[in-house]
């Protein structure tokens, strides 16, 4: 038997993908065979947007093969692609952005692992809200250190405040992960609140990790906002994470980029080099269409699509007796109450999956506090899926 290491028993299994899995099986059964008088499985339980890349990335990718443009980059990617984010940041957030700063990653994950190896050890622990997208705690032990998850609630919007990141730091603490949005609730920190949070953590010696890849997809002006735009110098002393997957919908060009602190550069090119060696020529190539204006035309038009969706799925929900505390500022998820249908989200989700061929994702993945009771819907599908999900899961409920 080959022996593996012991840091794999600090990480979970990936739960969504074990859901996704069941789901396929279902989904290939006579029950979801339209040719059997079936009816196809509906996916709400993955978060990809079913839009993909623009027409001027595809086509900026082409040209890149077709003239031979493949050759490794630096390991802190493109400078062209760097000069293009920092402007970005300048003309969507009015934040000027050192391009030095940006390090492009072969996708948000790589970027986390990055980080995590560069300033996480064992002894270390870091804050993180319960509930939070699960890969992201799992970066940190992998690094060897300890995430700590605190319970977070509706009337907190399920996000860490700068007084519970006081009352629960100790002297191995070293910073704190947030996420916004956040996935699965799809809430935001406001403002004042994160630099309350920046600033807290500062004055602890600690880092600030903010993950942003859901920034883009925003629904409400109060919580648009970066944490580099924070004032005081904080903006300059947070890590931002990012990604060109979700609002940028190039989810399989695993493409994303940090903006560090000036010092935290050369480490995290150093582990780069290392690891990686560079992202992606082709994805960085193309990604430099993103910013064209038809492109950007392009995305705000899906992120009025998602809005409209949003306005649409988390009434139905409410409908069917299954409440979202927060409604959703960004991103493209609902985080639902089940607890009136079921004892246990995970017996709920898979129920619906067999009897009305609707997947979602119960709230095991996301942490302890609230797992039983919530389950995350995705409504990054169309209208028309979405529509024909809320009617099979009410025939189902009885609604």
């Amino acid at each position: 038997m080959i022996r593996t290491a012991r840091r794999l028993e600090r990480i979970d299994p990936f739960y969504v993908m074990e859901c996704a899995k069941a789901a396929e099986a279902i989904a290939h059964s006579p029950a979801c065979d339209p040719a059997r008088g079936g009816t196809p499985m509906i996916y709400l339980n993955i978060g990809e947007p079913d839009f993909g890349a623009a027409p001027a990335v595809q086509a900026a990718a082409a040209r890149c093969i077709e003239e031979g443009r493949t050759r490794y980059t630096a390991a802190t990617g493109l400078p062209a692609l760097r000069e293009r984010i920092a402007a970005w940041y300048g003309q969507r957030h009015g934040v000027a952005v050192d391009a030095a700063r940006i390090v492009v990653t072969a996708g948000a994950s790589a970027a986390l692992q990055l980080l995590t190896l560069a300033l996480f050890e064992a002894g270390d622990e870091v804050l993180m809200p319960d509930p939070s997208y699960p890969c992201n705690r799992h970066f940190v032990s992998a690094a060897g250190a300890t995430p700590r998850l605190l319970p977070t609630g509706a009337a907190a919007r399920y996000q860490l405040d700068a007084a519970a990141v006081a009352a629960h730091w100790t002297d191995a603490t070293r910073g704190v992960l947030l996420a916004s949005p956040g996935n699965p609730t799809g809430t935001s920190i406001a403002r004042a609140e994160m630099a309350a949070m920046a600033r807290a953590v500062r004055e602890r010696g600690g880092i600030t990790i903010v993950d942003e890849i859901y920034l883009g997809l925003n629904y409400d002006q109060a919580y648009g906002h970066s944490a580099l735009e924070l004032g005081d110098g904080l903006g300059e002393s947070v890590v931002s994470v990012n990604s060109f997957s979700k609002y940028f919908g190039m989810t399989g060009w695993r493409l994303g980029w940090l903006v560090l602190p000036a010092g935290l550069v050369p480490a995290v090119e150093k582990l780069a080099q290392n690891l990686y060696i560079c992202p992606s020529t082709i994805a960085q190539q193309a990604a430099l269409a993103c910013f064209e204006p038809e492109s950007i035309a392009e995305y705000e038009r899906r992120r009025a699509e998602f809005r409209r969706r949003r306005d649409f799925i988390v009434p139905a929900l409410q409908r069917l007796g299954l409440p979202v505390p927060v409604p959703p500022d960004g991103a493209f998820y609902a985080w639902f109450d089940c607890s009136g249908h079921a004892a246990s989200s995970w017996d709920f989700c898979f129920e619906l999956m067999h009897s009305a061929h609707v997947a979602l994702t119960p709230g095991r993945d996301f942490g302890p506090a609230l797992a039983e009771r919530h389950a995350r819907l995705s409504f990054a599908n169309s209208m028309s899926e979405l529509e024909s999900a809320v009617e099979r899961m009410g025939r189902a409920l009885g609604r």
